[in-house]
């Protein structure tokens, strides 16, 4: 009975532990909202009460202008919000809905009017459309983006592309993430991942794979491409920073499921095509769904998503094996005994010289369908790939913020 409840706490216990993990990932987040608030004159006002709205979760964050009147709200996660202002004497002010990209500070002032608290007034201050809080240059690759954009093999990595100054740099296929910016190398790219790290360093340098984790298209939410003059706080390299954000479920239910198909039939036959004339083989299915939602409204949420890949390609290959009459020994160029360093005579080797191991192998071997003495057998070369890209989520949300 002992040994029943003592696996019982360690199984709870390691619950308790994977629940905690997932509720607390992906709460690092770059992206601040910050301003000042004014009085009419154009004085700020100190100590007025701020309120941040995210407007698909509902989650507030508050805080207090200090004696400078400014405010600023940190690890704020990509989405629409909006900021309301109540202090004593003026009337309550609300902003206009604006949107938060990944990584951004996004500046946002305030003037407020005289009356009431119990009045509502909405001000004209929304977010500035120019960066005026950072250096960094580069550009944000959003949701609507990512899931519209034509994608071969759903590569959202590839729309890196679209930035300025950025090429690829290798085949972008299986989503590796290897892209020169500004002339520099791949592995040179700092990529992030909700603030954590997630740079492959064991391949990259060979310029294959720069991404630890490789995320599927429904499950992005944005991510920002910055090329030049980022912030220390991104560091690491001297390349671009590409700064992804994970999707989070909101208080309404979404999701999506998909399959993308291509097989034989679907395929053109191409210029090079085997001897038979029969059309390469190439079957792809690339499915999987994405859901999100509220576990508990206005506080916590969850989002999961799940893709698999089957592959089954048959490439046209060619390769080069003995032809029939060489295979009887009988050649067009001179042939030497290697034992006695004496050429056979009309270049031919007598059957009593073809070993029974030689022999074994020449019947094996496909027969040639090309002519010539080389590249003359083609094949079609099988290279099946069955990948699976699972990624569960579940984010908590902070209802308050100092």
């Amino acid at each position: 009975m002992a040994n029943r409840n003592l696996l019982l706490n360690m199984l709870l216990a390691a619950a308790g532990m994977l629940l905690t993990a997932s509720v607390a990932f992906g709460q690092f987040e770059t992206a601040a909202v910050l301003g000042t608030v004014f009085d009419p004159r154009g004085a700020v006002v100190q100590q007025a009460k701020l309120t941040l709205v995210n407007k698909e979760t509902g989650v507030l964050q508050q805080t207090t202008t200090d004696n400078q009147g400014n405010y600023q709200f940190l690890e704020v996660p990509v989405g629409h919000y909006q900021v309301r202002v109540e202090t004593t004497g003026f009337k309550k002010a609300e902003t206009p809905e604006f949107r938060v990209t990944v990584g951004a500070r996004e500046r946002v002032n305030v003037s407020l009017e005289v009356g009431e608290v119990s009045q509502t007034v909405e001000v004209n201050s929304s977010a500035s459309l120019v960066e005026q809080e950072s250096s960094e240059r580069g550009q944000v690759i959003g949701h609507e983006d990512i899931e519209n954009l034509p994608l071969n093999g759903r590569d959202s990595a590839s729309l890196a592309l679209l930035a300025p100054g950025v090429r690829n740099s290798y085949a972008l296929s299986k989503r590796e993430g290897s892209f020169n910016v500004n002339g520099l190398r791949s592995q040179f790219n700092n990529f992030t991942l909700d603030g954590v790290d997630n740079n492959a360093y064991g391949t990259s340098n060979q310029g294959l794979s720069n991404e630890v984790v490789q995320l599927s298209p429904d499950s992005l939410q944005e991510f920002s491409v910055i090329t030049n003059t980022y912030s220390a706080e991104y560091g690491h390299v001297g390349g671009a920073v590409i700064n992804a954000s994970i999707r989070s479920g909101t208080n309404q239910l979404h999701g999506a499921t998909w399959e993308y198909l291509r097989n034989t039939d679907l395929n053109a036959t191409g210029f090079f095509k085997p001897a038979g004339g029969a059309k390469p083989v190439y079957i792809q299915n690339q499915f999987g769904a994405a859901g999100g939602g509220p576990i508990k409204k206005n506080k916590a949420f969850i989002f999961i998503d799940y893709e698999g890949l089957r592959l089954t390609p048959l490439a046209l290959s060619t390769s080069s094996v003995p032809t029939l009459p060489q295979r009887a020994g009988i050649f067009t160029v001179p042939v030497t005994n290697p034992y006695t360093n004496v050429p056979y005579p009309n270049n031919v080797i007598p059957q009593s010289d073809i070993t029974p191991f030689a022999a074994k192998v020449f019947s094996q071997l496909p027969v040639p369908d090309l002519a010539g003495n080389t590249s003359n057998f083609s094949y079609l070369a099988c290279s099946a790939d069955d990948s699976t890209t699972p990624l569960p989520v579940s984010r908590r949300s902070p209802t308050t913020s100092a």
